[in-house]
């Protein structure tokens, strides 16, 4: 294969002339206001999560918690409301436009924060998450959608980085401004935070987001259409296997962030130290996401994610051999696990801009499937992962090694057998 075929597939080439026109879609924001902006809405998602972490134990104790493995429901209640929602959105996205969709889902995220803070029990909190989960679907599918509005091919996996570098400053700080809200207030403060990061969040969209949705792009809601839109999505083999990909690494993400304060606190003794230790490893992932935004529009997609695909795999087995043979020691842990956390942010942004390469005419349908299959199937391994841990880090690196090695073999059949970019992309 030539040079120029490579070059042409990874989507440095637009793939038709009526690919989207950069910059100019999203004016008057300028690129990175635009990536600022998008990057705290799809922010609302992880702050949701890793903020409620250090809260756990005064949850359990709060509500009457017994099994600790039970208050990670907070977090997948959460996940399977934002992965539901997204089967709709992209739908909604298409047929009104992105903006009206986007703030909607702001209001209800809004609304559904307060709720949470008014929780009597347990199965009424894990209720609110859910309809918190909901809300937060939109900004997910909206963000990815007006990005590809906007950029194609390796300029929307550079987008998709600097988001993702923005993006990850929320794991790292979340725990510690948790941590800091829970030293002043109990723990219904948490969402009284979440509560104001939302409603700055859609102030912001409401006065400075452009609609990047053409008028003329506006899709009917119909059975044609959304035939006409499910078949695109499912008929790409890009898209279905990069989506599968994402999903089962995502499940493994899922799993450490689901058990993240057992394991750092009970299997790894580090106690207190779990919000500097959560943010260090977060740090790790925005690092990289900037390098792949620097990188992958020399090297393409396909070669940095494969790559650290593989070496994620590798360190996984190489710590869990470890732990099997009980040299795993916590100084010896730390330290391969952030290599392994490097890797992550060299993974998502390209399988995302890979799999809705094909997608331009569909974004939102598109961006709706894609999202909700990647955290449906995500989160539900991570569910297993993470309620599989014993008072050990074995459960957790099992779970690494069997979610990433499926990534692996997803690639493998996607790209028939031959990654880094070395068949011809597959036509239409």
């Amino acid at each position: 294969m030539t040079e120029t075929n490579n070059y042409a597939r990874d989507g440095a080439i637009p793939v038709s002339s009526e690919a989207p026109t950069g910059a100019a879609r999203h004016a008057p924001l300028g690129f990175y206001a635009f990536v600022a902006l998008i990057a705290a809405a799809m922010g609302l998602n992880a702050v949701a999560i890793d903020i409620m972490l250090p809260a756990f134990p005064q949850l359990s104790a709060a509500l009457g918690i017994h099994d600790h493995n039970e208050i990670q429901l907070v977090v997948s209640s959460y996940l399977a409301g934002f992965g539901l929602s997204q089967f709709f959105i992209g739908t909604l996205a298409d047929r009104f436009g992105r903006k009206p969709v986007l703030i909607g889902g702001l209001i209800v995220y809004l609304i559904a924060a307060v709720v949470c803070g008014f929780a009597v029990g347990f199965e009424f909190l894990l209720v609110a998450r859910f309809v918190m989960g909901l809300g937060s679907g939109a900004p997910r599918v909206v963000v990815v959608a007006v990005t590809r509005d906007c950029y194609s091919g390796r300029q929307m996996a550079r987008v998709m980085s600097l988001v993702m570098t923005v993006f990850m400053a929320v794991p790292i700080f979340a725990p510690l401004i948790g941590q800091a809200i829970l030293s002043v207030l109990p723990w219904q403060g948490i969402f009284g935070f979440l509560f104001l990061f939302s409603l700055t969040v859609m102030i912001a969209s409401i006065f400075f987001l452009p609609e990047t949705l053409d008028p003329a792009d506006r899709r009917e809601i119909s059975v044609a259409r959304l035939r006409e839109a499910l078949a695109s999505v499912f008929g790409s083999r890009t898209t279905v296997g990069y989506t599968l990909a994402a999903a089962t690494f995502l499940g493994a993400l899922f799993g450490y962030i689901n058990s993240a304060q057992q394991v750092m606190t009970e299997a790894m003794g580090l106690g207190e130290w779990f919000p500097v230790t959560f943010a260090g490893l977060a740090l790790t992932i925005a690092v990289s996401s900037f390098v792949n935004s620097q990188l992958v529009e020399r090297m393409g997609q396909r070669r940095l994610s494969h790559g650290a695909t593989i070496s994620f795999l590798l360190l996984s087995v190489l710590m869990l051999s470890l732990e099997e043979t009980g040299q795993l020691t916590t100084w010896i842990f730390m330290p391969l696990f952030a290599c392994s956390t490097l890797m992550i942010g060299l993974v998502f942004a390209n399988f995302n801009a890979l799999a809705m390469e094909p997608q331009y005419h569909v974004a939102g349908m598109a961006s709706s499937m894609t999202g909700a299959f990647t955290v449906l199937i995500g989160s539900g391994i991570g569910f297993l992962i993470g309620h599989a841990y014993d008072g050990s880090v074995a459960p957790l690196l099992t779970g690494y090694v069997l979610a990433s090695g499926s990534t692996v073999l997803i690639l493998l059949v996607t790209e028939r057998w031959k990654l880094f970019g070395a068949i011809e992309a597959e036509a239409g």
